[in-house]
């Protein structure tokens, strides 16, 4: 088990696994119909995930713009709140393909939230793509469309998620035990 800041964590999927399932949600997002896609990175969790798939985008084909929306729905804490955009997107989505990219879909505030933004501004599609799926804490009724995996009701850390903006940089993704 990792020690990390004094602080054991538990791996709950390695490095090879996420970079695995990267490049398979890559080949399944490049057999859609999704010309000219717009990826959308909901910061700040979700930039280490965003970086690697926008890179096996590429090499399964597409060639996606990128684009980054600040959400804050968490603040210093552990339980979602209501989502307040920070930082909006520059481009004009009317008429777009649009792939918003977040970290994980726990309560499915932020993705619905900005899921919908997207659809109000035009996009002619909005495709949901999570890292990680927690259906255990779904409030809303949302689903993504491509999920890489399923993740256990417990607070996690790593491969850009944090606790109190710390473990961003692990390359992988784990449980602070003992917390």
């Amino acid at each position: 088990m990792p020690v990390v800041r004094d602080k054991k964590i538990e791996v709950l999927f390695s490095a090879e696994q996420i970079e695995r399932r990267n490049r398979e949600l890559a080949e399944e997002i490049a057999l859609s119909d999704l010309d000219n896609p717009l990826v959308i990175s909901v910061l700040k969790g979700s930039f280490v995930f965003a970086a690697d798939l926008i890179r096996s985008l590429h090499r399964a084909g597409l060639s996606p713009e990128v684009e980054f929306i600040s959400i804050s729905s968490y603040g210093s804490g552990t339980e979602a709140g209501e989502p307040k955009v920070l930082r909006d997107i520059e481009s004009d989505v009317t008429g777009r393909n649009v792939i918003l990219v977040d970290d994980i879909l726990e309560s499915g505030g932020t993705l619905e939230y900005v899921r919908d933004l997207m659809h109000s501004r035009g996009a002619s599609n909005v495709a949901l793509v999570t890292l990680l799926d927690k259906r255990s804490r779904r409030k809303k009724e949302i689903e993504a469309d491509y999920v890489g995996f399923e993740c256990p009701d417990k607070f996690v850390v790593g491969y850009g998620m944090d606790v109190a903006h710390a473990f961003r940089e692990l390359p992988f993704v784990g449980v602070v035990v003992g917390e």
